[in-house]
């Protein structure tokens, strides 16, 4: 499957989660990003196409044909949003394990850290067109 731009998947009832969307709308000046939650049809079918088990409970990025996770997929998030984030890129240099212990201590204690919501979010009408539905796949 071939995106004309980059797919995050998140944890839709995530209240660090959403608001990390959130952060990456405000400051990807060229919309770049498109996002879908994981327990949405689209964020399922998209895990299953890239053989991503779909209880997965990790942030996603999907760019050019590849899926990264954990804290490589953040990381390459930042390389595309306004300059003063972009340096935080430079961090792939620290080894994965490293780098994904410290975002697995925070995944672990997402909902109890920043809480959880009862339902998926729902983008405002003005960021909608990012969010994919339905058979929005291509």
């Amino acid at each position: 499957m071939v995106f004309l731009k980059a797919v995050i998947l998140f944890d839709g009832v995530c209240n660090f989660c959403v608001g990390s969307v959130q952060f990456i709308i405000k400051r990807d000046p060229n919309a770049h990003f498109q996002f879908a939650s994981l327990q949405s049809d689209v964020g399922q079918k998209l895990l299953k196409d890239h053989g991503i088990s779909l209880d997965m409970d990790s942030f996603i990025l999907m760019e050019e044909g590849r899926a990264y996770s954990k804290s490589s997929a953040a990381l390459r998030v930042c390389k595309n949003l306004k300059w003063n984030w972009r340096v935080l890129y430079c961090l792939l240099i620290v080894p994965r394990p490293i780098r994904d212990s410290v975002y697995s201590v925070i995944a672990k204690n997402r909902y109890k850290w920043f809480g959880k919501r009862d339902s998926c979010m729902l983008p405002t009408a003005d960021v909608r067109k990012r969010f994919l539905e339905g058979g929005d796949l291509s």
